[in-house]
């Protein structure tokens, strides 16, 4: 074939202006191409040169790959795909290494993403991993000497020791036994969810005195101060005889309620239970009875709402018999008979007994005979106060008395006048044992960093805490004191030792953990409400010992009474 000439080729061009493919109408526009867009655009820039495709220069992702794709959403016409992109044959983004090297299916962990492993990188060692539940501390975390932080025992600031992931989702359910025995001729009326209950707020006054009992004793300065170092001061058995009355049993509620002096009546620590419900995590029951009008907030005899529990919010709490704990005096009902017992003797101890120089009350204490008591009366004083928990839309107004205790009274250092106190004491069992929730040592950390243990305290006894907070608020306490008391041997229960006590204004307490009164009172009108639109008779509100539930029963009118078998469960769960 023979050549083409220049001339034939120039003369086999097209005879258009225009060169290259033919230009269609559906895409221009007056004759200039353009790119279709979407109404979800975001007219934010013209165009983008710095765009390096959804994989990123390096192909990481992450962060980097979050935010340069939200970045894309802004740049206008990203909504459709772009006419204009060149598809490759061969992609290299898709080309890899394969890695035949032998993977240990004992590294696969539970973090969020599956298959993740997270490692501790410190001075310890370069493949320090905490392992699941044991609190492992990791030597010298990447946050500085983990040895002396209290964030969990992580291993450093970023979470690196540990295996589980968010929320440890991955622990097993527990399963723990109800407070009390739902028997089956208890009619379930309502079922609460504690989300219900945290969006609940009523505004209250400050609460009125209408009498006072018993006497108080002058609060021991001596013991506001570090001990002597080497020194230890003990924490003595004393005698005294101290009463936790029910609300039906109170003489002084029954003359209350016979004058008609409130709708409401209950006990400080009935009530604290009962507005600081979403923060408990074991079973408890409080024993709800109408009589006409009247509503009696009470508790059953040896009931769990007495106990002072031991880390019940913390994230590995102490261990049942019946789920493997063989340390006897470490399982949560141990733990809770020996913080009670050292509660009820701290406030005893921290007391100066004079018959000269103590507070006497408008009455005698209602509860004591001195005929048939052989020990002598403990200091405690006892104030009846009345709370308005009306709305504007009530007919008839909605009071609420309650029996509120202070433990101790002391002069201020200022003014000389006498301010209330209420004596708590909190208590370490071993800070190495499983269920003490990260706690520091006591005894080389209280003085150097109490911030730190209050801190870990607030969050593995939170319910706790906001209970007593709420007790010397509703008995308008103008201190709390919180004493810190530890075993003298960590393997024996029966000896301890005071390392010192805290004192703290109760509603800058409540601040500092953020407990909100306002949402207690809440709760209670709203389960009071639930009540007063029910006939008369006996109820049982119950705290689900596995979810965060509370169930309000009818149960027949002998219930719990005298003569009746033991509804405590000792080793069975409620059917539902």
């Amino acid at each position: 074939m023979a050549p083409a000439s220049l001339a034939d080729l120039v003369s086999a061009l097209p005879s258009d202006e225009s060169w290259g493919p033919p230009t269609s109408t559906e895409t221009t526009l007056e004759g200039v191409p353009y790119a279709p867009y979407s109404k979800g655009d975001k007219l934010g820039r013209m165009a983008d040169w710095t765009s390096e495709g959804k994989d990123g220069r390096d192909g990481r992702g992450g962060r980097q790959q979050y935010n340069r794709n939200y970045r894309d959403q802004q740049v206008y016409g990203a909504g459709t795909s772009s006419l204009f992109a060149v598809q490759v044959a061969e992609d290299e983004s898709s080309f890899s290494v394969v890695d035949n090297t032998r993977t240990s299916t004992k590294t696969r962990g539970f973090g969020r993403g599956g298959g993740t492993v997270f490692r501790g990188r410190g001075r310890g060692g370069r493949d320090v991993r905490g392992g699941r539940g044991t609190f492992q501390r990791v030597g010298g975390g990447r946050g500085g000497q983990g040895q002396d932080r209290y964030y969990d025992n992580r291993g450093g600031r970023g979470g690196r020791g540990r295996r589980f992931g968010w929320k440890d989702y991955d622990k097993p359910q527990r399963n723990r036994d109800s407070s009390v025995n739902i028997k089956p001729d208890w009619q379930m009326l309502e079922e609460i969810d504690f989300n219900r209950l945290a969006k609940l707020n009523l505004e209250t006054n400050e609460g009125e005195d209408i009498d006072t009992y018993g006497f108080l004793y002058y609060y021991d300065r001596t013991y506001d101060k570090p001990p002597v170092k080497n020194t230890e001061r003990k924490l003595n058995v004393l005698d005294r005889a101290a009463y936790n009355v029910t609300t039906s049993s109170d003489p002084i509620i029954q003359e209350l309620a016979e004058k008609d002096e409130a709708t409401i009546f209950a006990t400080d620590n009935i009530l604290s239970m009962l507005m600081c419900a979403p923060r408990s995590v074991y079973s408890w029951d409080i024993v709800i009875i109408r009589q006409g009008t009247k509503i009696y907030l009470d508790k059953r005899d040896g009931a769990s709402i007495d106990m002072v529990t031991v880390n019940e919010n913390a994230a590995d709490a102490p261990l049942e018999a019946s789920e493997g704990n063989k340390d006897t005096i470490n399982n949560p009902g141990a733990l809770a008979l020996e913080a009670t017992f050292i509660n009820h003797n701290f406030a005893n101890q921290t007391v100066m007994e004079s018959e000269t120089s103590k507070i006497e009350m408008a009455h005698e204490n209602p509860f004591y005979n001195p005929s048939e008591e052989t020990e002598p009366l403990a200091s405690k004083a006892y104030k009846y106060r009345r709370f308005d928990l009306s709305l504007e839309k009530d007919e008839d107004p909605l009071h609420l008395i309650v029996r509120t205790e202070i433990d101790a009274v002391v002069k201020n250092n200022i003014s000389g006048e006498d301010q209330f106190l209420t004596v708590k004491a909190l208590n370490e069992f071993d800070h190495k044992a499983q269920g003490s929730g990260g706690a520091l040592d006591w005894r080389t950390k209280l003085t150097s960093q109490r911030g730190a243990v209050v801190a870990t305290e607030m969050k593995n006894n939170s319910c706790k805490l906001a209970r007593w907070t709420a007790q010397s608020i509703l008995a308008k306490a103008d201190v709390m004191k919180l004493g810190f008391v530890s075993r003298a041997n960590s393997k024996s229960n029966d000896r301890h030792v005071i390392l010192g006590v805290v004192g703290y204004k109760p509603r800058e307490f409540a601040g500092q953990m953020n407990l909100n009164l306002s949402n207690g009172w809440g709760i209670v009108r709203t389960i009071v409400d639930m009540c007063l639109k029910m006939p008369e008779g006996k109820y049982v509100l119950v705290k689900d010992p596995n979810k965060p539930l509370l169930r309000l029963y009818e149960v027949p009118a002998n219930t719990f009474e005298e003569g009746e078998e033991e509804d405590v469960v000792e080793g069975g769960e409620e059917d539902e």
